[in-house]
């Protein structure tokens, strides 16, 4: 198999597979949760905030300029309370979208950690059975080091230093190692 083609049918099999999962995820959407996405895309839009930058001047300006009757005089209380009424539904409607794909982030987050977790493991049996094949054939390996990488990955260790570091960085007052100078534990 020519190997520019085999790349290419693997990434046109990851498209394919990228662009199911975003069907599979907009499939299972509940009414509410696709009017949510709905008027996020439209509140979320360059249209809808020229038209009601548009609609707010016109508002002013006829309220200013009136020749007959000011329906709304300035300090415009009615056009302040439209506005506080648009907020006041708007602000809900677009968390609901925003939750909705953090969930969708979250899932996606998950998976590629899953998949990474999984390359890692092959990586590391793929360095065992190097070594294996190496040693059997007399090939002799010009580096110690190498067994590190053979050894299993501990997450939940790594985990634990991440979070002391960021925690150290972040407030260095919670923790008392590192205002001494010594290593957190």
């Amino acid at each position: 198999m020519d190997p520019a083609r085999s790349i290419d049918e693997l990434t046109s099999k990851n498209i394919a597979t990228v662009a199911k999962m975003e069907e599979d995820s907009r499939s299972v959407r509940t009414t509410g949760e696709r009017m949510a996405d709905s008027f996020a895309s439209v509140m979320g839009s360059w249209t809808f905030i020229l038209l009601q930058t548009t609609l707010l001047a016109i508002w002013v300006l006829l309220n200013l300029m009136a020749w007959a009757r000011h329906w709304d005089p300035y300090p415009f209380i009615l056009l302040n309370l439209a506005l506080s009424f648009q907020s006041a539904y708007a602000a809900p409607i677009l968390m609901m979208s925003q939750n909705r794909q953090s969930r969708l982030s979250e899932r996606r987050h998950h998976l590629d950690l899953q998949i990474n977790m999984l390359a890692e493991q092959e990586t590391t049996e793929i360095l065992r059975l190097l070594r294996t094949l190496c040693e059997q054939n007399g090939v002799s390996l010009p580096d110690d080091r190498e067994p590190l990488f053979e050894e299993e990955t501990r997450h939940e260790e790594i985990i634990r230093r991440i979070e002391d570091e960021l925690e150290t960085r972040i407030d260095p007052d919670s923790n008392p190692a590192a205002s001494t100078g010594a290593p957190a534990s």
